[in-house]
């Protein structure tokens, strides 16, 4: 018996500040096949190069799912808004 395929999601991808610069784009569209934020990060990491680097596990990045401040482990739905930006310095 072999497994159900995966299933897969399209997702809008948003790059704010130095991760945006790093990366080169404001933003993007996906199709994805991960369920959490973390996995969405994961694969995006699994690109390399700039990916990578901006979005390294030993960064601080916040992520926001549909506008609203995420921790890792929020779920994924069809045509949901991921943002990734850098932690907000202040004075």
């Amino acid at each position: 018996m072999s497994a159900p395929p995966k299933m897969t999601l399209n997702v809008n991808l948003k790059y704010f500040a130095s991760i945006r610069e790093a990366i080169g784009q404001g933003s993007e569209r996906v199709s994805t096949q991960a369920t959490t934020l973390k996995d969405l990060r994961d694969e995006l990491i699994a690109r390399g190069g700039a990916y990578a680097e901006a979005l390294a596990h030993g960064r601080a990045v916040r992520m926001a799912l549909n506008q609203d401040l995420c921790e890792e482990s929020a779920a994924l739905s069809e045509g949901c808004e991921v943002a990734f930006f850098p932690p907000v310095t202040g004075g």
